[in-house]
């Protein structure tokens, strides 16, 4: 970003605060917890802030979902630094505006595009992006993501209804609801790409427009937000918990993603034959050989591994809803440009910039080394005999939490990328998290989830 171009941006900022009265501004980051968490401004100082950033304690990235802060290394400050090309009036919030921040280490402050913090999570995001963009490629994607809304009633919290997957009485339940969340996202500038209900009870699932990594990642944060923003001022609750009841279905969150470069075509068309070209098998392949430690970053809480029933081995196939990666509508014929790849592993208690920016690191990985996508699976890969499993390359993925991030461990490929430290610190947390839960039972797991999400 140029001096100039960023000075234009503070002061676009600063016009619209004004304008729309708005009193209070939130920094806005997600941690290695998948938390989302802030601190926030008045409209006052937001002129200094937007040059000099914020203070907060790098322990703020060592704290775990139940705010436990665990030993990572010296505690130091970092700065809050907010980018203005982020901010969005909340809809939600009174006179409440927010950005997305980078954590910037403290003292560096006015050299920002050079001295990003090691454990920066979005700033690993803007890595991969640049690793890939030299090969003039850029990732592309969507999210698909699943909650559950929630009345309480005696102590407790219940669904707001029980009816049937993508049944009409169950958008007729939470149609007000529905018609304030959609407003909001499009009040924000997130195009809602679809609406439904899903299987569970109070189940919902919203999907929103594709963007460029960065962008689709950030837009994950204020879609998240919206979603409890909107719930809590109807006086309900929304979970994006894996699995916020045990008898209930889990909440997942679909990423559909594909490849561009620069002057517009997707990398991942196969000139309309309806499979994917040959970087794409190779990006996908990359995915796949990696996948048993990206589901540390995918589906990183305890309670991702109660959700997590089905898509149990890695592999493939077109439209196999129990392949953990599948190409939307199989393999028939689709519209120029419409080829995309859809990850079913992940879960809203990821950190999205964790999630993308390791996918990518995958991706690049099997690009570099030319890899090609082993034969696809059709139906249950559990049902394949072991020697057709070996032949196929179909590996068992990860079962509990603490076996993914020991996947994530042994796997030095993803965890160079990462880095050391943000490597190190999210680990730490997520391990953390596994000792906590794994001594607990079902009722506190619950709780430990079910408002943390």
């Amino acid at each position: 970003m140029t001096e100039s171009l960023a000075v234009s941006d503070y002061s676009r900022v600063l016009e619209r605060v004004q304008s729309e009265h708005v009193h209070l501004v939130r920094f806005l980051w997600c941690g290695n917890d998948g938390t989302i968490r802030a601190k926030a401004t008045g409209a006052g100082r937001l002129g200094s802030r937007l040059a000099n950033g914020m203070g907060v304690a790098t322990a703020v990235q060592a704290m775990n979902s139940l705010d436990e802060v665990q030993p990572i290394g010296p505690r130091t400050k970092v700065r809050l630094m907010p980018d203005p090309q982020t901010f969005k009036v909340l809809p939600y919030a009174p006179h409440t505006g927010a950005m997305i921040c980078d954590h910037v280490r403290f003292g560096d402050f006015l050299h920002v595009d050079e001295n990003l913090d090691a454990v920066c999570q979005r700033t690993f995001l803007k890595r991969m992006e640049i690793r890939l963009s030299e090969r003039d490629a850029a990732l592309r994607a969507g999210f698909a993501t699943e909650f559950s809304l929630a009345t309480g009633v005696e102590g407790r919290y219940v669904p707001i209804d029980h009816s049937l997957g993508l049944s009409t009485i169950g958008m007729t339940a939470s149609q007000d609801f529905t018609d304030e969340l959609v407003g909001a996202l499009e009040a924000q500038g997130i195009e809602v790409d679809g609406y439904a209900t899903g299987l569970g009870y109070g189940q919902q699932e919203v999907g929103v427009a594709h963007h460029k990594a960065l962008r689709a990642a950030d837009q994950q944060i204020f879609l998240r937000e919206t979603i409890r923003g909107v719930a809590a001022k109807r006086g309900i609750v929304a979970s994006l918990a894996p699995k916020p009841w045990p008898d209930n279905a889990g909440n997942g969150l679909q990423i559909h993603f594909s490849l561009w470069s620069s002057d517009r075509q997707n990398r991942f068309d196969a000139q309309g034959a309806g499979m994917l070209s040959g970087e794409g098998r190779a990006f996908v392949a990359g995915v796949l050989e990696h996948l048993p430690a990206l589901c540390a970053l995918f589906a990183p809480s305890f309670n991702s591994y109660r959700r997590r029933t089905t898509q149990g081995f890695s592999c493939w196939g077109p439209d196999n809803r129990l392949a953990p990666i599948r190409l939307p509508g199989g393999a028939g014929p689709v519209p120029p440009g419409a080829t995309n790849v859809l990850l079913a592993l992940a879960d809203s208690s990821c950190n999205p910039y964790l999630a993308l920016g390791g996918l990518i690191a995958a991706g690049l990985d099997g690009l570099e080394r030319g890899l090609d996508l082993p034969e696809a699976v059709e139906g249950d890969p559990a049902e394949l005999s072991e020697p057709e499993r070996v032949r196929r390359r179909v590996r068992p993925l990860p079962h509990t939490l603490l076996e993914a991030i020991e996947a994530l461990e042994a796997d030095r490929y993803l965890t160079s990328a990462l880095g050391p430290s943000l490597a190190h610190s999210f680990i730490a947390v997520r391990r953390s998290e596994w000792h906590a839960f794994s001594k607990s039972n079902p009722t506190h797991e619950q709780a430990g989830h079910f408002l943390r999400y």
